[in-house]
């Protein structure tokens, strides 16, 4: 079953596991890790850049969760993403 979060348009947040065609599950959070599944055409902005390379400077290519995993507060990165699929 798939959740909308309030005021955010092309994210989802699963309890599934099915990812749908266009879209990337990533694990976001510092402590408690939560699954969002995000349009894949926010891979290439500059801000989702930078959180990329945060992951990797702090995970490399071994992520906790078996997926991309990025280090930072959920409720930033929902304001990030929302900002960059309303566009």
């Amino acid at each position: 079953m798939a959740i909308r979060l309030p005021g955010v348009k092309n994210i989802l947040r699963k309890s599934c596991f099915h990812v749908p065609k266009g879209y990337l599950a990533v694990y976001v959070g510092e402590s408690e890790k939560k699954r969002f599944i995000v349009p894949v055409s926010i891979l290439n902005q500059p801000s989702f850049q930078d959180l990329l390379c945060k992951a990797e400077e702090e995970y490399g290519f071994q992520h906790p969760m078996g997926g991309l995993t990025i280090p930072c507060k959920e409720d930033i990165f929902i304001d990030m993403a929302s900002q960059l699929t309303i566009s």
